[in-house]
């Protein structure tokens, strides 16, 4: 049984193949600023990102009709539940036209089901980002008119909560957790018995800073931001979304750069990673008070989560919660194809958008 996954990020397309859960090829492929740039549309980059996907295919000696499931990461949609969705016309639509918001992941589902097509097959996707779960109460901003939204790292926390329920041989939904994916975007979620009730918007402006992201603000600062002159709309959303955090600060996403600033002994490096990792301990004890007690565990999980500069000292502060687990990296691959593993074995079935 092989599976193909795909995972279309801002500056490369990842794919693997895999031989049941056994990962057997992987690539992250990637893509010149420049020749993005020149694509007028995020549309128009599919004949590129299906080309080289073909060309991984070819150069480890698979052909598309060898493959028995194409899923790929789902983008910004609807709303939906979790689970494996089949790509349809009406989703194939949505992402097409970016009708909830333009992100490089709306391309997964269109490259997944391009390929599929060719030998005659379905594509699907599985836990989007716009996963939502959250209850009611969890929904209120403060503002009439304003709603939080659920939009976090779906598919990598519901897979590492479920390999940490599988681990202690409790179901997901007999738990309860906090799950937090500590990347260039952070998303800190309450799974509540197999359900994120509760999660920061990990894209748009909420919870902690990031690498890259500004993370919740001043409301009256960036009002004042927004009418100073300097900013248009699209070039104060890109501000808080990818120039914000720590880059703002820091002139860099990338959190090894700054373990050799710390190393170096450059204080406004460590003044930064203190009150970054300050603010993910604040996000995840603020949610621990709504667990009235019940807290099974805290998962860590996401890229940061092998720097020991960032990961020992958030430890250090929230140690005192109860048990931590630890799941580096975003697995983002390998939980596509557990999903699709999943339903072409019969576990699951797949969901209609």
């Amino acid at each position: 049984m092989k599976i193909l996954t795909i995972n279309p990020g801002s500056t490369s397309t990842k794919v693997a193949v895999f031989d049941k859960l056994h990962r057997v090829a992987k690539e992250t492929i990637k893509h010149d600023d420049g020749e993005l740039l020149s694509f007028e549309t995020l549309a128009d980059q599919l004949p590129l990102r299906t080309t080289v996907i073909l060309d991984f295919l070819a150069g480890n000696y698979f052909h598309l009709k060898d493959i028995d499931g194409f899923i790929a990461r789902g983008g910004l949609m609807k709303p939906v539940p979790s689970g494996l969705y089949e790509v349809n016309d009406a989703m194939l639509d949505d992402l097409k036209n970016n009708k909830y918001g333009t992100h490089a992941s709306n391309l997964g589902g269109q490259i997944a089901r391009s390929l599929a097509e060719q030998v005659g097959k379905k594509a699907y996707i599985a836990d989007p980002v716009v996963v939502d779960e959250m209850e009611d109460v969890a929904k209120f901003s403060g503002l009439n008119g304003i709603t939080r939204r659920s939009l976090f790292h779906a598919l990598n926390q519901k897979a590492v909560a479920r390999r940490y329920a599988e681990k202690i041989e409790v179901p997901y939904e007999n738990l309860d957790l906090i799950v937090a994916h500590l990347g260039g975007g952070i998303s800190i979620g309450y799974h509540k018995k197999g359900r994120v009730v509760d999660v920061n918007n990990a894209l748009d402006g909420d919870g902690p800073f990031t690498p890259e992201r500004a993370g919740s603000l001043p409301v009256s600062s960036v009002i004042d931001l927004a009418y100073s002159g300097e900013y248009n709309k699209k070039e104060l959303l890109k501000l808080v979304r990818a120039y914000g955090g720590m880059f703002s600060y820091l002139d860099t996403k990338d959190a090894e750069e700054v373990s050799d600033m710390l190393e170096s002994g450059r204080v406004e490096a460590r003044r930064v990673v203190d009150a970054m990792v300050y603010q993910i301990a604040k996000a995840i004890g603020a949610l621990y008070g709504v667990t009235k007690g019940s807290l099974d565990a805290i998962i860590l999980t996401g890229g940061l989560a092998y720097n020991q500069d960032i990961i020992q000292p958030l430890i250090d502060m929230i140690d005192h919660l109860g048990d931590i687990a630890i799941y580096p990296g975003e697995n983002e691959l390998e939980s596509l194809a557990f999903n699709m593993h999943a339903y072409l074995t019969g576990v699951t079935d797949a969901k209609t958008y």
